[in-house]
């Protein structure tokens, strides 16, 4: 897997993008950035993952250097595993 450095930033922006709209639906506002950038990487993992295991298609999908990112399970994904994080603060 290759990337080139414009095809990294535009997809660094996305998972910012999705990391940020899952940790504001999810109720989160500590971090900054790279934590976005961090919880839609991860939510990219997660989301379609779940999308895949209950047979649910990918409604939005943009393609950024050869490789797909979706969309609209980045920010589900984002969301769930803000809202884990938080369940898992809340029993210390």
């Amino acid at each position: 897997m290759s990337f080139s450095v414009t095809g990294l930033l535009v997809m660094l922006l996305l998972a910012a993008i999705c990391g940020g709209i899952g940790r504001a639906i999810a109720g989160d506002i500590r971090g900054g950035l790279l934590v976005s950038i961090a919880v839609g990487f991860i939510g990219a993992v997660i989301g379609p993952w779940i999308a895949l295991q209950l047979k649910l298609s990918e409604p939005f999908v943009l393609h950024v250097a050869g490789q797909s990112f979706p969309i609209v399970w980045s920010i589900v994904g984002a969301a769930i595993f803000v809202a884990l994080i938080h369940l898992v603060a809340q029993r210390r």
